[in-house]
């Protein structure tokens, strides 16, 4: 590691990052820490228990469904460029390979993985990443090796913060699969989607408080239970309900369709 005028460079796996060094007082970043990794445990492990039952008959649907292992390993880039090796239940054909984005009828999908992409229950798993400490139930998206080096020094602050299951770019892009442009999907998520996530997780990095992280977990529970889609202010990361969008019937062209579901 090299530090030079008030910089340094931190180095994990494959990726280089440029960081500010942190300047606020280490008493309260370590009660700060604690009072997150407190409720970290107490939640995944309540979650964990109270799951479990579910957890056990998706273990044993998705191994009757498809020969393959029940979960899966996916390659991320965790705090401080850290490999994360993000657990999911498996949703796809077993050795399936391609691209690193999936759409809603995905062929690689068994039968059971699209259920599970649709309810998001494949993510559930990862409270054994916060159990752990790789994760925390809020933070930013854990992105992919291969987009994160695309956008490098963007992610630089960023990754100063533990990844979460839900966060301010997780509720904005819930519906991610069904926004990106079918006839270029990498495209128009590198172009479109990615750097409006990356503004999403920067902002949550600079102004991140436990009262912030709480409403975000609330409305992720909303969003799960009753349904219910999440809008994010981008200037300041205020979380209200996504008003329906009402467009003339002249208008529903597919363009201006997926132009409104990105907005």
């Amino acid at each position: 590691m090299r530090h030079d005028s008030g910089k340094g460079w931190i180095a994990r796996g494959s990726v280089m990052f440029e960081v500010e060094q942190r300047r606020s007082a280490p008493f309260v970043d370590h009660i700060d820490h604690a009072v997150r990794r407190t409720i970290d445990i107490a939640f995944s492990t309540i979650l964990l228990m109270l799951t479990s039952p579910l957890i056990a008959v998706l273990v044993l649907a998705i191994r009757l469904d498809s020969p393959g292992p029940a979960f899966y390993r996916c390659r991320r880039v965790g705090l401080r460029g850290r490999p994360l090796h993000m657990l999911k239940f498996r949703k796809m054909h077993d050795g399936a390979s391609g691209p690193a984005l999936s759409s809603p009828d995905d062929v690689r999908f068994t039968r059971l993985g699209s259920f599970l992409a649709r309810t998001k229950l494949d993510e559930l798993p990862q409270l054994w990443n916060v159990l752990k400490g790789e994760m925390s139930l809020v933070g930013p998206r854990p992105e992919d090796p291969a987009f994160v080096e695309l956008r490098r020094e963007a992610y630089s602050m960023i990754l100063e913060v533990r990844p979460g299951i839900t966060g301010l770019s997780q509720l904005a892009f819930a519906t991610e699969t069904e926004v990106l442009d079918p006839d270029d999907r990498m495209g128009h998520y590198v172009n479109k989607i990615l750097p409006q996530k990356i503004a999403m997780d920067s902002l949550y990095a600079k102004q991140r408080t436990v009262g912030m992280d709480i409403k975000i977990l609330w409305w992720t529970l909303r969003a799960v239970v009753g349904g219910s889609d999440v809008a994010v202010h981008r200037a300041t990361g205020r979380l209200t309900p996504r008003a329906p969008r009402t467009v003339p019937v002249e208008e529903h062209s597919p363009a201006l369709l997926l132009q409104q579901k990105a907005s």
